[in-house]
């Protein structure tokens, strides 16, 4: 079986464009939210994308060639695409007044990322809510392994609409200031918009997809289980050979919500014991629902290779008994990336650093 590798990556986000940029807005502190409308009166801040020319769709279109163009030259693009979304083309939909999806199939907007590429391969959609992006990774990892692709592109999409934005609100599940992951007084997440792509091969690059696991726990679906917390973790721990101490890092999933951290930070210590150093990503991304596996995975790896390292600015709920890394680890050899979402999806992937 052939090894998977991280062989680029590109990300448009609400910190900038492209990597570059977004790093630099980082070690700034990062940049403030845009408040989204739902309703009369009523709004919530989100970590918007760069506002660009030309309606719903050209924006799409611009933003996904940019992105793809930061991984590299794909010659005749007959690899394997999969396109991770949670809100699909609603954004469409609602911005161009349209009552139909782009053509009536959750296929379309999968194909329409592929025709401004012009993508030649076959082309996978996957939606499963916020471990959307995770879950193609793993999809594409899974082809890789097997020999029946050499290469395969990952792009996680999140556009703007008002309609996600509303629909969090009315659960009650946003903060009408700012995301704290595990930190005192927590209220709620941001949500973000993001687009994001992974660039995975069987050639050996610095990064490799050392093992992963998705699992789905319908107990609590609208909510982290613990027990779905361990499986996935011990799941991606032994695809990857590996055991709770050789985890140098974890990039965990919390965003801001007063339950559902509280039950992840638990159940981490409940597998690693005494836990290596955390990171969040949320407060400075957003949440970035679908695309968040492909857009915090590319952005860890950029902080990691520029050496930028989010700031935590905020007090962390001393009941939780965990901190949030404050600076780049030094020893950073296999990283732990854990993603959850609704419908009871809980997703890891275990990243390994191969450079000497």
């Amino acid at each position: 079986m052939s090894g998977v590798h991280l062989a680029g990556m590109g990300l448009a986000c609400a910190l900038g464009d492209d990597m570059r940029s977004a790093l630099a807005s980082l070690k700034r502190g990062g940049v403030p939210t845009r408040p989204v409308t739902v309703a009369d009166g009523i709004r919530w801040p989100v970590h918007a994308l760069a506002p660009r020319p030309g309606d719903w769709t050209q924006r799409l279109r611009d933003t996904v060639r940019e992105v793809v163009a930061q991984t590299g030259d794909w010659g005749d693009r007959t690899a394997p695409l999969f396109v991770a979304s949670s809100s699909l083309d609603i954004g469409f939909m609602e911005h161009e007044k349209q009552d139909l999806r782009l053509g009536g199939d959750l296929q379309d907007f999968a194909d329409v990322v592929a025709g401004s590429l012009g993508w030649q391969g076959p082309v996978f959609t996957v939606s499963t809510a916020c471990t959307s992006a995770l879950n193609a990774v793993l999809a594409a990892a899974d082809l890789i392994r097997a020999g029946e692709a050499d290469e395969a592109l990952v792009i996680g999409a999140e556009m703007g609409n008002r309609f996600t934005v509303a629909g969090f609100g009315a659960m009650q599940l946003l903060s009408p200031a700012g995301a704290r992951p595990f930190g005192e007084g927590r209220d709620g997440l941001v949500l973000g918009e993001a687009v994001a792509a992974l660039r995975l091969g069987s050639r050996p690059a610095r990064w490799q997809i050392a093992g992963g696991a998705n699992v789905v726990d319908g107990r609590n679906p609208s909510g982290t289980e613990a027990s779905a917390v361990h499986a996935m973790c011990r799941g991606a721990l032994e695809q990857g050979g590996l055991q709770p101490g050789d985890i140098d890092l974890i990039k965990v999933q919390a965003a801001g919500s007063p339950v559902n951290d509280a039950i992840e930070a638990e159940a981490l210590k409940q597998v690693f014991g005494p836990l290596p150093p955390l990171v969040s990503l949320k407060p400075a991304l957003g949440h970035t629902l679908g695309a968040s596996g492909a857009a915090e995975l590319a952005l860890l790896v950029g902080c990691i290779e520029g050496g930028v390292w989010p700031i935590v600015g905020y007090p962390i709920d001393t009941s939780l008994d965990i901190e949030l890394s404050t600076q780049l680890p030094q020893r950073l050899r296999n990283i732990l990336l854990n993603f959850a979402g609704f419908g009871g999806g809980h997703a890891s992937l275990v990243l390994k650093d191969t450079a000497p």
